[in-house]
């Protein structure tokens, strides 16, 4: 069983994600000793989105194009409106969350986040949860929306809102302990 102290996390993000989204499941997981690293699309800093304005902008660890999948045991996709919305028409951004998922490693994704599950086909046939107002689009994409803090589907995790950081922090950790999760491509 692998250890969260072992585990290497990469976190995609763009403008306008939600500042607490990123930063408390990003400081969370490195309190545990995991190694965290931020990419953003072309590698330069991003900036934030926190209550009804911009929030803070943050140095990233790398861009998309210098990682790899198989590099990492997780990924977690931070929400806010702004920041899916632009990650998921990017199809480098899109191939990348499917192959987390083709190779069984743990998906993580919070409030609007769940759009690149959506997009990419991997909400099909799965119990989720995301913010509300996408609750439509989650359950348009075949899965089953429920309003939990929290919900993990063979190593697919999902979150409502800012609110539910702590358990959305504990099941990713759960599920990197759990090891791969054996389920069919996207």
């Amino acid at each position: 069983m692998p250890v969260i102290q072992d585990s290497k996390i990469l976190v995609i993000a763009t403008n306008g994600f939600e500042q607490s989204e990123l930063e408390v499941p990003r400081d969370a997981l490195r309190e545990t000793k995991a190694t965290v690293h931020v990419a953003s699309l072309d590698g330069k800093s991003i900036k934030g989105w926190d209550g009804d304005d911009w929030g803070d902008t943050i140095e990233v660890d790398t861009s998309l194009d210098q990682v790899k999948s198989r590099d990492y045991d997780a990924l977690v996709i931070p929400g806010g409106q702004i920041n899916p919305d632009i990650l998921r028409v990017n199809q480098d951004v899109l191939n990348l969350v499917k192959d987390f998922h083709n190779e069984g490693k743990v998906v993580a994704a919070i409030c609007h986040g769940p759009w690149l599950l959506v997009e990419t086909g991997i909400a099909k046939g799965r119990q989720m949860t995301s913010f509300k107002s996408i609750k439509t689009d989650v359950e348009n994409a075949g899965a089953q929306w429920v309003d939990e803090e929290v919900v993990a589907d063979n190593g697919i995790v999902t979150s409502r809102n800012p609110g539910d950081l702590k358990a959305f922090v504990a099941k990713i950790i759960e599920e990197v302990q759990e090891g791969l999760h054996d389920r069919q491509a996207a």
